[in-house]
């Protein structure tokens, strides 16, 4: 055979691979409304910039019949690419070829993938759409999966992993995403479950859809699993674009700076105007953030879930930040168990990847309650507290408005190690709201009133007009400086290009002990 016999050999094979399980079930999967694995990648990736490796492995297995049917490539195409000119490594799940199951050499093409992404610095990108382990191959299978696992934790804080959930995804499969830093998720199409209706159904008795129990807006808006919950795959694949615009290729590098045409120094005079002139009115906090940001655009993550808090990626003067805020349109934007996850991940996330944390805070506290009690919310509260305490990344705080008890603490203040904290002057600073502190510091005397509510509300006036505002912290240089509303943006982008060369370290150890 000569040398145009053998590279037509090669054509041949290589589209043998290309079509996978056959064209039937590639009909199928468009059927579903979902792209095959293939034109996942070369969706998601800059045009022609694919290049797939280990197309031409073939599983191992015996038994159950599968050594007739040895598809090239088995069921999961691998290789790297670039978004926006940047390298980025991925597996894409090829759900026509025994269902996207984990086989030996699933796994093993997978774990080369990430082992180059780790040497070489750059994101790993997971587009996930799996029956699960390939049961035809018992404990290979499984032991296929720890491996996966074990990349996971070691490439955690070191590349940014993604995953992308475009079909389903149950059992153990589903805990390589969770050990990721991002989770997306398309509407309908994606699931994502330990055991599924049919089991729940035999084990507990209770009726539930694949959509209710673990569809994209479930985790998306209930658990918290999902990170983001798209319309579609495209929109979904466009979405993990946006999101590596904002972060560095590895735990070395700073995140990428992107010029914008939108003034520095800009101002806006509608900031004077948001804050009610009652503190128990509410506002919306995206409308400050929205403001404030290069363009206006903010990639809020986690949209759906603890919406009292709102974290997301947004550019300053072409710098890339995280940007944590209270919502005081959702129970006054008080921290319960949910917001406190949601916030100490985002912290610690943005910290490994040296994003520098721009911090709005309304906060009238924690939640009370006994469920909140009963479900922790001292452990889960204390989360946002250590990654606030452990990050060394610039960090900017603005009070906005309230900032009271052990919530003004843990927003970032400058006794945790926070670099620069502003304040507007409507910044209610204080341990406790004016009438919870009343109740507690002049109980005799209230019980003693002839009127004892108008004797409160007098008392109340005195301690708002006494405390509710900035000037006793900036006494003390807890707040380094009280800003006018409308300056905040310029401000803040002075104090990032202040911050850039910021040197930071705790003290050596192997790790905390995060209370989990």
């Amino acid at each position: 055979m000569g040398i145009e016999e053998k590279i037509e050999q090669l054509h041949q094979k290589r589209e043998q691979a290309r079509m996978a399980g056959g064209q039937a079930r590639i009909d199928k999967q468009h059927e579903k409304g979902k792209m095959t694995a293939r034109e996942r990648a070369e969706k998601l990736l800059d045009p022609g910039s694919f290049r797939e490796i280990d197309m031409f492995v073939t599983h191992r297995a015996t038994g159950f019949g599968v050594e007739k049917n040895t598809p090239l490539g088995d069921s999961v195409v691998t290789g790297w690419g670039t978004i926006n000119g940047r390298l980025v490594y991925l597996f894409s799940q090829d759900f026509t070829v025994f269902g996207g199951s984990l086989s030996e050499v699933h796994a093993e093409k997978v774990c080369k993938i990430m082992d180059l992404a780790i040497k070489n610095g750059a994101p790993v990108i997971g587009l996930n759409d799996s029956g699960g382990a390939r049961i035809q191959e018992g404990v290979v299978s499984l032991a296929g999966y720890a491996y996966i696992f074990l990349r996971n934790v070691l490439a955690s804080g070191v590349v940014p992993q993604i995953s992308a959930i475009l079909g389903p995804c149950a059992g153990g499969a589903v805990y390589s995403p969770a050990m990721t830093d991002f989770i997306l998720m398309t509407k309908q199409t994606s699931h994502m479950f330990i055991t599924g209706p049919d089991v729940i159904r035999a084990v507990t008795h209770e009726e539930v859809t694949h959509e209710e129990l673990g569809g994209a807006m479930t985790h998306a808006s209930k658990s918290g699993v999902a990170h983001f919950a798209a319309e579609d795959e495209e929109h979904c694949l466009s979405l993990v674009r946006q999101l590596l615009g904002y972060v560095p290729q590895n735990n070395l590098e700073d995140p990428p700076f992107v010029p914008t045409n939108d003034p520095t120094e800009r101002m806006d005079q509608e900031l004077k105007r948001i804050i009610p002139d009652s503190a128990m009115k509410p506002y919306d906090m995206k409308d400050i953030i929205r403001r404030v940001v290069d363009d206006g655009q903010f990639l809020e993550v986690h949209e759906h879930w603890a919406q009292n808090i709102v974290v997301g990626f947004a550019r300053m003067g072409g710098y890339s930040v995280g940007i944590v805020a209270q919502q005081p349109m959702l129970l006054a934007g008080v921290l319960d168990i949910d917001a406190s996850r949601k916030g100490a991940r985002f912290v610690r996330f943005c910290d490994a990847f040296n994003i520098p944390l721009i911090t709005f805070v309304d906060v009238p506290g924690f939640l009370p309650g006994v469920d909140q009690e009963h479900g922790g919310i001292i452990t889960n509260g204390a989360k946002l507290l250590w990654a606030y305490c452990e990050a060394t990344v610039p960090k900017i705080t603005i009070i906005t408005r309230k900032a009271y008890g052990g919530a003004y603490d843990v927003m970032s203040s400058k006794h945790i190690r926070g670099d620069i904290s502003y304040a507007w002057p409507t910044a209610e600073i204080a341990v406790m709201g004016p009438e919870g502190a009343v109740n507690i510091v002049f109980r005799k005397e209230l019980k003693a009133a002839i009127d004892p509510n108008a004797e409160q509300v007098r008392l109340a006036q005195e301690y708002r007009e006494q405390f509710a505002n900035p000037y006793i912290a900036a006494a003390r240089g807890y707040i380094d400086d009280v800003i006018e509303p409308q300056e905040t943006r310029p401000r803040i982008i002075e104090a990032l290009v202040m911050l850039q060369n910021k040197r930071d370290s705790n003290p050596p150890k192997k790790h905390g002990n995060i209370p989990l």
